[in-house]
């Protein structure tokens, strides 16, 4: 059975990886939304409410690399399309129900991009791609005064539009 029989369209017939074409498939709406989570201590959690991290607001700085990264996704992975990003949005929230963890991370910042575009092809990746990045960006901001934070997880919870129609996790 060859790569393509199994579902993987991102390499021919004999192996070799192809960015696939995508040029016969119709032009329709599509949203993806993902989520990342970062755990920290109460402590980094309350400097970054009061602005009080050095390198500046934490939630906005996050936000905007969100976007911009969203916008270069098809620069930082290798067989994916870029697109005419419609729209990206990122936002931060703090997750009250955190569950029980260890003592030094009892606050988690929830990262939710939502990424638009009317294409031929889906924006799952550059959903991801955002809050990977925004996550990163809390950690590289906030590292100084917590060297235990963890990003969690980063996932798909939502697309639409296509071929495979909607997903929600």
């Amino acid at each position: 059975m060859t790569d393509r029989e199994n579902g993987l369209t991102h390499f021919d017939e004999a192996g070799r990886p192809v960015m696939v074409d995508v040029s016969n498939k119709p032009e329709t709406a599509r949203v993806a939304v993902a989520e990342a989570l970062v755990r920290m201590r109460a402590e980094t959690r309350q400097r970054i409410e009061a602005e009080a991290i050095a390198k500046g607001d934490v939630r906005a700085v996050s936000e905007l690399a969100g976007i911009m990264a969203a916008k270069r996704t098809s620069e930082l992975i290798p067989l994916c399309h870029p697109l005419p990003l419609s729209s990206v949005h990122v936002q931060t929230e703090w997750v009250d129900d955190a569950p029980p963890g260890p003592a030094f991370a009892d606050s988690r910042l929830r990262i939710v991009a939502t990424v638009k575009t009317t294409y031929r092809t889906g924006v799952e990746m550059e959903a991801l791609t955002a809050c990977s990045i925004a996550a990163l960006t809390v950690y590289d901001m906030c590292k100084a005064v917590d060297r235990n934070m963890s990003i969690e997880s980063v996932r798909l919870i939502h697309k639409s539009g296509g071929k495979s129609g909607t997903f929600d996790a």
